[in-house]
């Protein structure tokens, strides 16, 4: 006998975009050793930790060297102290009620987004956006909840939900049966949003429909218009159909050191084969416990420091830096004539690409002619071909170098 492996990670049929962003720029930079490249493709942050983060951090650190103040394992639902801390500050100011066994502490929300169909049936029908954050996709392929990709590169077995200009980028509600729906908003990458009664529209399918909305929140310390809703659970009946995900890392720069949340309201149910109704509450945290040894102590200590008068100073100063950026790049492409979406509310800027370019065209153009490197859209999904995404995560002079690079273009 030999060993067989997951046929379902074959499906797989692109890189992971990502991965060939990396690739190209590396054999770019080897060929040409003196270009300055700026890069505005993945979303990580450039400003540092928030002083009181890291002071929190280093006292932390010490009190692992000292046999009186020493922590082994931690719960692996997260030290008590920072769920408190987000409840009181994140969620009570929306006037949401949220209690502490419904939050678990992480190391991403990338991964939990991953991770969370693990507790879902695999004949569960699963609904994302297009273009998409492509984790959502392809860890469900991995699990085998979809078929083989089609010619138009979506993958069969899956609910496809266009956002384009022509519906403003705001998704349609299927028209088919699903059970699960992937959403990020503000969305990730095309930057935009929805209002408080466009996403009562979908917890209200959710209700009717028995189905699960998996809340993608890691943007929302972006948030400025009032209309917007930075939470999910400020809608009527969300607790009862939506899980929401969140992160340290876009807000208080934790890309480098790691910790998120999740959570997971005990009024959500989902049902066995025979009808038997299961709180999904349990379920996590029973795949946590199982498959996760939690954070670290130091960085859960780090984290309840971003709560703290100084630390909610400092956020929201790099908050306004990188909306900064998002306006520098957004003006700058609207005044060389390319049409944008995204860049309000968001740290995502989205491109129509010019001159009728396909997104992979327009990347190598930029990259060979200005050395600066972005996202193509096709690599989010079918929808996003034809588009371009640019983060506001790097410093503000790349970013006014980057745009007066562009600019000298002829596009």
């Amino acid at each position: 006998m030999s060993v067989k492996i997951n046929e379902n990670y074959l499906l797989l049929k692109s890189n992971y975009i990502f991965i060939e962003i990396n690739r190209r720029v590396e054999e770019f930079q080897k060929e040409n050793p003196q270009a300055q490249i700026i890069k505005m493709g993945i979303g990580d942050v450039t400003r540092p930790l928030p002083k009181s983060v890291v002071n929190a951090f280093e006292n932390a650190v010490l009190e692992m060297g000292n046999s009186e103040t020493f922590k082994g394992y931690g719960p692996e639902q997260g030290y008590r102290f920072l769920a408190e801390e987000i409840i009181e500050k994140d969620y009570k100011k929306l006037g949401v009620e949220v209690s502490t066994d419904e939050i678990f502490i992480s190391d991403a929300a990338k991964c939990d987004t991953a991770n969370i169909q693990e507790i879902f049936g695999l004949k569960n029908i699963i609904a994302v956006t297009d273009p998409v954050y492509p984790v959502y996709v392809d860890s469900n392929v991995m699990a085998g909840r979809s078929g083989p990709m089609q010619e138009n590169g979506q993958y069969s077995g899956i609910v496809y939900l266009p956002c384009t200009a022509e519906n403003n980028f705001i998704p349609e509600l299927p028209k088919t049966p699903v059970d699960l729906i992937y959403l990020c908003l503000p969305n990730n990458p095309t930057g935009t949003t929805l209002t408080r009664d466009e996403l009562s529209k979908w917890v209200d399918y959710a209700i009717e429909h028995n189905s699960i909305i998996l809340f993608d929140a890691a943007y929302e310390a972006y948030v400025t218009d009032e209309n917007i809703p930075r939470s999910i659970y400020e809608i009527e009946g969300a607790k009862k159909v939506a899980i929401e995900f969140r992160s340290f890392s876009k807000d208080a720069g934790f890309t480098g050191t790691r910790c998120a949340f999740t959570v997971v309201p005990k009024d959500i149910t989902a049902f066995d084969c025979e009808g038997k109704a299961y709180d999904i509450n349990s379920l996590w945290n029973r795949r946590q416990t199982t498959k996760f040894n939690g954070v670290s102590y130091p960085v859960q200590v780090a984290a309840k420091a971003v709560y703290s008068d100084n630390g909610q100073k400092e956020i929201r100063e790099s908050i306004e830096y990188y909306l900064k950026n998002a306006k520098i790049i957004r003006e700058s492409m609207e005044k060389i004539g390319l049409k944008v979406y995204g860049g309000v509310n968001s740290p995502y800027i989205w491109v129509k690409t010019p001159l009728n370019m396909d997104s992979w065209e327009f990347f190598d153009l930029l990259l060979n002619k200005a050395y600066i490197v972005g996202t193509p859209g096709v690599g989010f999904g079918p929808s996003g071909e034809g588009y371009f995404r640019l983060t506001a995560f790097n410093t503000l002079e790349n970013t006014v170098e980057a745009m007066s690079r562009i600019s000298k273009l002829s596009i």
